[in-house]
């Protein structure tokens, strides 16, 4: 079992920068694909960022790449998404989640079995 607890939103100015953490318990965290998913208002839930278990095989959308950048900590069972140069269209909620198999990042939402309740990103122009 996974609990994730996602911080760091806010409302940034276009240009910004953010960094999102996802505190995970449980004792096998460090085996779990790890990913970032964000649901603007009125739009489905979408893939942003992964990243394999091992750290390394990360994996991002291409309307972030270059800006965002996934990594970990297992030591400290945290997954960060760093975000620089915020766009009005990051604003969304964002959410980590961990998949229970040893594989590459997925990016869709049923490949993953643990959520956190999200963090919200507002970015003005």
């Amino acid at each position: 079992q996974v609990q994730l607890v996602e911080s760091g939103g806010g409302l940034v100015q276009a240009g910004g920068s953010l960094r999102l953490s996802c505190a995970a318990s449980g004792r096998t965290f460090s085996t779990y694909p790890m990913a970032w998913f964000r649901q603007a208002p009125g739009k489905a839930r979408e893939f942003v960022a992964g990243m394999r278990w091992s750290g390394d095989g990360t994996d991002y959308a291409d309307s972030v790449k270059g800006r965002f950048t996934i990594s970990r900590d297992n030591a400290k069972n945290t997954v960060y998404l760093q975000i620089n140069g915020l766009k009005p269209e990051d604003t969304a909620d964002y959410y980590c989640a961990a998949d229970h198999q040893r594989r590459p990042p997925q990016r869709v939402q049923s490949a993953y079995d643990y959520w956190g309740q999200g963090t919200q990103v507002t970015v003005s122009s």
